[in-house]
């Protein structure tokens, strides 16, 4: 019985010790979202700068929806690739729990490549989407479906290595 219990520890050891080593080779990036393969959300969402609404079920793939906001530094490094990227793929944004006049200062300073944006103040579209956090790229594909999320900066290596082949 006694060398049970010394024995004890090294297997425990060995149990986390596997289980660590298992955590490494997960991606840190790769958190699905809820709606890959289902339609865009239906609801009404204001368009910021406007008086308008608009519904993301409305938007034609293949297109990518960016979430993004005035207070993440994360979308300042990324907005450069997104105004390039801008030039021949179709970027809508969803500007996150941000103020809207602010968003917009930034939008005329940076420059904008988004077709439009919508205004998710409140981050009810964020939730919809299963957003936790700024910057998240999707993919929209022909149906309207979403077929990928990257959470994290959009760069041309993050471009080529997920999204190059869907355009």
């Amino acid at each position: 019985m006694k060398r049970l219990w010394f024995a004890l520890p090294v297997v425990l050891a060995l149990a986390l010790g596997l289980l660590f080593e298992r955590g490494l080779d997960l991606d840190p990036q790769a958190m699905p979202t809820a709606l890959v393969s289902q339609p865009l959300p239906d609801l009404a969402v204001a368009v910021l700068g406007t008086d308008g609404m608009a519904s993301p079920s409305t938007i034609q793939g293949p297109a990518l929806i960016n979430v993004w906001a005035t207070w993440c530094i994360a979308c300042v490094v990324e907005h450069p690739y997104l105004n390039f990227l801008a030039k021949s793929v179709p970027i809508y944004g969803l500007n996150y729990k941000d103020d809207n006049d602010k968003a917009l200062q930034w939008l005329r300073d940076k420059g904008n490549p988004y077709r439009f944006n919508f205004a998710d103040q409140d981050g009810q579209l964020g939730l919809e989407f299963g957003v936790t956090g700024a910057p998240e790229t999707y993919l929209i594909d022909a149906n309207g479906d979403i077929v990928l999320r990257h959470q994290g900066v959009m760069d041309a290596k993050v471009w080529e290595r997920k999204f190059a082949a869907y355009f």
